[in-house]
């Protein structure tokens, strides 16, 4: 008979099996997120505070981070159309200029050598300076001409270009060779200390999402203690008791980040058309880079961990102090 029931329970799906015990646990795991989810629902003015809290604080560093990577791409911009400028000598001609940017075109680390022939110069400094007049009481043409060479090097890096502007100074008709960027690096590395600023802010601010979300489940399990109370008496595992609370948590921080992400992109949407107008006055079509899908699943995946932290630390403090009384 054994046997017989046996095979009558051949190819039946083992209900205690790994893919069953897994599902009940998504179930559970599930029904316990909306539980959560509802909890909030019933109390719309202290969720929406928190989550503009929480929100906001999200925003700001991502805000000022994406202010600081446009920052960084327009500086990039500028760099990659640096040149060197390299003045010769006043007794050198134009043909000699001509012959010597020949041979500079053959150096390994240059990309591109211009001429700015002396007469060229000189109508453009005429048209700069307005000193028409002092100019041809002199007779001459005072200004050299000057070779504009573009550097095969990246800007950003100062060895090579640094080699590279020592050995056109050293030319024999060179009389002075200049990087006409070097404020360009200075900026380059102010954006760097303020990108170093807003990442110490977004941990700071971080921080003080986890405190709102630890000190918010802190309350909800003081509201809670005598229904925690009962939980244990009836044999509820902490694992059991503290689950509801760390859905509150991550649901706190999801949509606190949700909160950020609108904040932000309406942000974007109000300032698309200045921007664009900024960069038309400048002879520019840069647009900049904005809040992408990427981004946004970075932000939301920060919210939820910082939420689910900080609701795993005011769990962990709070729940063991709570013990049922059994007198």
């Amino acid at each position: 008979m054994s046997a017989g029931k046996r095979g009558s329970n051949h190819g039946r799906p083992r209900r205690d099996g790994i893919g069953g015990r897994l599902a009940g646990w998504a179930a559970r795991h599930a029904q316990v997120s909306l539980s959560a989810l509802g909890e909030l629902s019933r109390t719309p003015l202290g969720t929406l505070m928190t989550t503009l809290l929480i929100g906001i604080s999200l925003a700001l560093p991502s805000a000022l981070y994406l202010v600081v990577e446009n920052g960084r791409t327009v500086v990039a911009g500028w760099e990659r159309s640096a040149q060197v400028s390299v003045f010769l000598r006043a007794e050198v001609e134009d043909p000699r200029a001509e012959a010597l940017a020949e041979v500079v075109r053959g150096w390994g680390g240059v990309e591109a050598v211009g001429v700015l022939r002396r007469e060229q110069a000189l109508q453009e400094y005429k048209s700069m300076a307005g000193v028409t007049g002092t100019l041809e009481a002199l007779g001459t043409n005072p200004l050299p001409a000057v070779l504009l060479v573009q550097p095969r090097e990246d800007p950003s890096n100062p060895a090579g270009l640094d080699a590279l502007l020592q050995r056109l100074a050293a030319l024999p008709e060179a009389d002075a060779a200049q990087f006409d960027q070097q404020w360009v690096r200075r900026l380059q590395a102010i954006m760097g200390v303020i990108h170093r600023a807003v990442l110490l802010l977004a941990c700071l601010l971080g921080l003080g999402v986890l405190l709102v979300v630890a000190n918010t489940t802190r309350l909800a399990i003081q509201g809670h203690r005598d229904e925690i109370e009962i939980m244990k008496l009836c044999g509820a595992t902490d694992a059991f008791v503290r689950r509801p609370f760390l859905y509150t948590g991550l649901w706190y921080g999801i949509l606190g980040a949700a909160l950020a992400g609108l904040l932000l992109g309406l942000a974007q949407a109000g300032l698309a058309a200045p921007i664009a107008r900024l960069a038309l006055l400048y002879g520019s079509s840069y647009r900049p880079h904005g809040f992408q899908a990427g981004y946004a699943l970075g932000l939301l995946a920060s919210g939820a961990g910082l939420g689910l932290c900080g609701a795993w630390v005011a769990v962990g403090q709070h729940l063991r102090r709570i013990e049922p009384s059994r007198t």
